[in-house]
């Protein structure tokens, strides 16, 4: 029983960092990347979905996005989504594909981003600690119905620290990279 507790609550702390790792994706740094573009999502044939379901996202340049539609009825749509956006970045429409020059980032806005990227991986450690306490929980609830003793809970607890310990050296892992990543030039 309590080695599933800590399984599960090692499978729980992976998706956390998982879901820490694609918010940081969705972070603008100095260069061009698609998953910028990732939560933008249109109206398209009656139906709202993701822009990378209805054209095709490259970065074929460090400071340069493009976006192809399949369909270019869908063109005008697709840029007011961009707009819309909250990327706070200007697309150009040339008929057939759509340029989104990727400025350079202020010194002012690289440190916005890295205080941004601050408070996700402290949501991160949060959601992490309280695993940590269901975990926990979990195993004095067996205790208390007589199904591990005392010795084995407080073993197991040893256990679920470490392994919180473990995860949380990684989440500030994960932060340092892309506080670097945004502050290079």
């Amino acid at each position: 029983m309590k080695a599933e507790i800590i399984k599960e609550m090692q499978r729980k702390m992976d998706r956390a960092l998982e879901v820490l790792r694609q918010d940081f994706s969705r972070i603008r740094t100095g260069r061009a990347s698609v998953a910028l573009l990732e939560g933008i999502k249109m109206e398209a044939y009656g139906a709202t979905m993701p822009i990378s379901q209805v054209a095709s996202l490259a970065a074929p340049e460090p400071r340069l996005l493009t976006i192809q539609p399949w369909d270019s009825s869908l063109m005008s749509d697709l840029e007011k989504a961009l707009l819309k956006s909250d990327l706070g970045l200007t697309p150009s429409n040339d008929g057939k594909i759509i340029r989104i020059p990727i400025p350079p980032l202020t010194t002012e806005r690289r440190k916005e981003l890295v205080k941004t990227t601050k408070k996700m991986t402290e949501e991160s450690k949060v959601a992490l600690r309280n695993l940590r306490r269901e975990a926990n929980e979990l195993l004095k609830e067996l205790k208390k119905e007589k199904q591990i003793s005392e010795d084995e809970v407080f073993k197991a607890q040893e256990e679920v620290q470490k392994a919180t310990d473990d995860y949380i050296k990684k989440a500030d892992g994960l932060a340092a990279e892309k506080e670097k990543e945004i502050m290079s030039f």
